[in-house]
């Protein structure tokens, strides 16, 4: 048995790396799924991925700074493939600088992007998820929302408010049968892991090759994780409705709290 069948899903950052795994995942288990970015071809590419397994898919341009265009991604969906069921806050931005060269625009961005796009996303779906009595939201933060850190801390602590923001959540629509939780990856097989390396390396007067075995050397595993293996763990929170106000990690044992 499918366990999402006949549920919709949105999900955003969906055209690569942990987006695209999630979208494909959701479709695998019977979800009908939209897939939103920035960059339309990869999200275009995503959504025939979607529609080759036998599913309802949408796909559409969205700016997660945008806070108007944000307001109402959800009614799109529903008029395309009806209302969201499953919403999957993944799109990001990261950039890296050492606190004492961190600007303005940096901070603003990646909290914009990171923290209130997901806010005004779940607060435009709950309404109906809670008139529904079913919704599950799933918020892609980070382990870095766990911890500190270093050249990152714009990010570290957009994901520390994502994951308070999820815990919220999870109490508010504890009753509604609305759940809410928070996956927590290290670093991950991603375009974005790529950037990252490159922005310490210039950041920092280290090669690109040293910046990735930093960001790598605290990991148990020695590798970093698979955009799938933390798509195997939001099919579970989509499907189950027991789970709420967690942040799980998928990151190798680096943070065993």
């Amino acid at each position: 048995m499918e366990p999402l069948q006949g549920r919709v899903a949105l999900v955003t950052g969906g055209g690569r790396g942990i987006g695209r795994a999630i979208a494909l995942a959701l479709a695998r288990a019977g979800a009908d799924v939209a897939v939103a970015a920035r960059t339309v071809p990869e999200i275009e590419a995503v959504a025939a991925e979607i529609a080759a397994l036998g599913r309802k898919t949408h796909f559409f341009p969205l700016d997660l700074s945008d806070r108007a265009r944000l307001a109402v991604a959800p009614r799109e969906v529903e008029a395309r493939l009806g209302p969201v069921d499953v919403l999957v806050n993944n799109a990001g931005m990261h950039g890296s600088a050492p606190v004492h060269r961190l600007d303005d625009a940096l901070w603003d961005g990646i909290l914009a992007v990171d923290l209130t796009g997901p806010f005004v996303l779940a607060r435009a779906c709950l309404p109906g998820m809670y008139e529904r009595r079913f919704g599950r939201v799933i918020n892609i933060a980070s382990v870095a929302g766990k911890i500190g850190l270093k050249y990152g801390a714009a990010y570290s602590a957009a994901k520390h408010g994502l994951i308070g923001l999820t815990r919220s959540l999870a109490l508010e629509g504890a009753r509604k049968g609305v759940t809410a939780n928070a996956i927590c990856p290290s670093w991950t097989e991603t375009r974005m892991m790529e950037e990252a390396a490159s922005g310490i390396a210039a950041s920092t007067g280290r090669t690109r090759a040293e910046a990735r075995e930093a960001m790598l050397r605290d990991n148990p595993l020695g590798r970093a994780a698979l955009p799938e293996e933390v798509a195997d763990v939001a099919v579970l929170l989509a499907s189950n409705g027991a789970i709420t106000g967690q942040a799980i990690h998928v990151d190798g044992g680096e943070v065993m709290a």
